[in-house]
C-alpha cells in the first residue's frame, strides 16, 4: 500500500523555520514528481512547491518564492520543505503528494496524498 507520511509541522514565531518532511514508500517515490499543497482555514488547496523525479528541478508558487526550498532525498524516499521567514499567511495544513511523471500545479493531477501537517505562524 502507498504511503506518505508527513512530519514537522508545529507552531512559529513569524520570521522563524521550519522544515517538513514527507516519508513515501518506495515506489511512490521512484519516478514521482512530489509536490507540497496548503490548505488554510477557508480556502482552497493550493499549491506551494514541486519536484521532478529526473532532475530535482524545484517549482515554486510565487508567494513562497525565495523563502521555501523543496528538495528530496531519493536513497531515503523523502521530500523536504524548508520554510525561511515565515509570515502569518503561510498558516495551513500542508500536504504532500505524489505522482507518475512531470510536476503539476494542479493538485487533482496527483494520485497519492499524506495526511498532512498543521503549521501556524503566529504575529
Amino acid at each position: 500500500q502507498v504511503q506518505l507520511v508527513e512530519s514537522g509541522g508545529g507552531l512559529v514565531q513569524a520570521g522563524g523555520s521550519l522544515r517538513l518532511s514527507c516519508a513515501t514508500s518506495g515506489r511512490t517515490f521512484s519516478r514521482h514528481a512530489m509536490g507540497w499543497f496548503r490548505q488554510a482555514p477557508g480556502k482552497e488547496r493550493e499549491f506551494v512547491a514541486g519536484i521532478s523525479w529526473s532532475t530535482e528541478t524545484p517549482y515554486y508558487a510565487d508567494s513562497v518564492k525565495g523563502r521555501f526550498t523543496i528538495s528530496r532525498d531519493n536513497a531515503k524516499n523523502t521530500v523536504y520543505l524548508q520554510m525561511n521567514s515565515l509570515k502569518p499567511e503561510d498558516t495551513a495544513i500542508y500536504y504532500c503528494a505524489a505522482r507518475l511523471g512531470a510536476v503539476y500545479i494542479d493538485g487533482e493531477q496527483y494520485d497519492y496524498w499524506g495526511q498532512g501537517t498543521q503549521v501556524t505562524v503566529s504575529s
